[in-house]
């Protein structure tokens, strides 16, 4: 009778969150057009489904059966998540496709990560060796976070940004490596305007082709200087002879 009642009361959580996954979707994918489209149809969803199922069994230590549920969920939606890694309520996986977790990574609530993020490691150290990522958090497509340390909560990470070190809180993150380049909200943005980030190897390059144009109009300047003197220093040089 007890076995009955905790299995109903687990079943019923279990469909409660999964109206949650699905809600989640509609809030954050404006091409999401019906019930059906995004049960069906979103890798995204598929994988963070069979991931709850994989990870129940990570936890009971049925560790070859929870990997086999998570190759299989790998082949059918090109997103790898390690049964052992932990996630919060509400995570988006947009796309997903090339998205892979690690078995330590743990991830806060209402996180959303675009189509090649990695969440990995460095070495082959034991234990914790994935980051933790906070709650509200975005992390651009390519985007690479890497080793043992916490993205804080609300921080935008770029696209294709490399990070390997700890963000604080409320920061967005872009280049290789990764650099912290708004704190605070100095201004505010889209959440899921990840394409709208500033970019700091632009910004030098902008500033190096700025330099360069000045350097060739004072070249320029330098040259018509000369040619004007020219005929002075010839017939200056013919008087003398």
């Amino acid at each position: 009778m007890h076995n009955a009642i905790g299995t109903g009361k687990e079943g019923a959580f279990m469909f409660k969150q999964m109206k949650s996954d699905i809600r989640t979707v509609f809030e954050n994918d404006p091409a999401a057009r019906g019930l059906f489209e995004v049960v069906f149809t979103y890798s995204g969803l598929h994988a963070l489904w069979a991931h709850r199922v994989a990870h129940a069994l990570f936890k009971r230590r049925w560790y070859t059966l929870a990997r086999i549920i998570s190759q299989i969920s790998r082949f059918m939606t090109g997103i790898e998540i390690h049964p052992g890694a932990r996630i919060g309520q509400r995570l988006f996986i947009d796309h997903g496709m090339g998205v892979v977790i690690g078995e330590t990574c743990e991830i806060g609530d209402d996180v959303v990560i675009y189509q090649g993020v990695t969440l990995g490691g460095t070495g082959k150290e034991k234990g914790k060796r994935h980051p933790t990522i906070g709650n509200n958090v975005v992390i651009g497509s390519g985007a690479k976070v890497l080793g043992s340390f916490a993205i804080g909560d609300n921080c935008n990470i770029g696209s294709n940004a490399v990070v390997l070190r700890p963000v604080p809180p409320n920061s967005t993150v872009v280049g290789n490596p990764g650099k912290v380049v708004k704190q605070n909200g100095e201004r505010v943005r889209d959440r899921l305007d990840h394409t709208n980030l500033p970019d700091p190897i632009v910004d030098t390059l902008r500033s190096m082709q700025k330099e360069i144009d000045q350097l060739r109009a004072e070249l320029e300047e330098t040259r018509r200087e000369l040619k004007k003197s020219a005929p002075e220093v010839m017939l200056s040089s013919i008087n003398k002879e």
